[in-house]
């Protein structure tokens, strides 16, 4: 894949934390700190364009850590990245902790899944194929 880097540093490239990562971390790419409060969110440029092959996207979704002890999370999870889409990747971030949240240049902030799909064109139907479940759906199958 492609990748054009705005900043200069290696380090901020997009990676995988293990061998078995499904997602890359993106890294914030800041000119100064950012500091979130608590309720507020924020666009947060990651220095990077990425040009994805045709039938790609990138998901860009919440890191758990920064969910769980923070109560950070991205606003549009998924966002998605189209093929044909040059510019920044920039993460809308959240902060629904308690507490003001520090955002420095080179901080996790986010993890990108790139995925295959495909297109489809719609067939209008008069009636659906039954099923068992049908229209059932919001909690139905139970807690167990």
């Amino acid at each position: 894949m492609k990748i054009n880097v705005v900043n200069s540093s290696q380090n901020d490239l997009p990676e995988f934390a293990t061998d078995d990562s499904a997602g890359m971390d993106l890294r914030a790419h800041l000119s100064d700190k950012i500091t979130i409060q608590s309720g507020d969110h924020c666009l947060i440029p990651t220095g990077i364009q990425i040009s994805l092959p045709r039938g790609y996207e990138a998901q860009i979704r919440p890191r758990s850590g920064l969910a769980f002890k923070y109560g950070v999370t991205v606003l549009n999870s998924p966002g998605t990245i189209d093929a044909d889409y040059r510019g920044d990747v920039g993460v809308i971030i959240i902060n629904h902790g308690r507490e003001p949240f520090l955002i420095n240049s080179g901080d996790r902030i986010a993890q990108m899944v790139v995925n295959k799909y495909d297109r489809f064109e719609w067939n209008l139907v008069d009636l659906l194929d039954e099923t068992t479940r049908a229209d059932q759906g919001f909690g139905h199958s139970g807690r167990r």
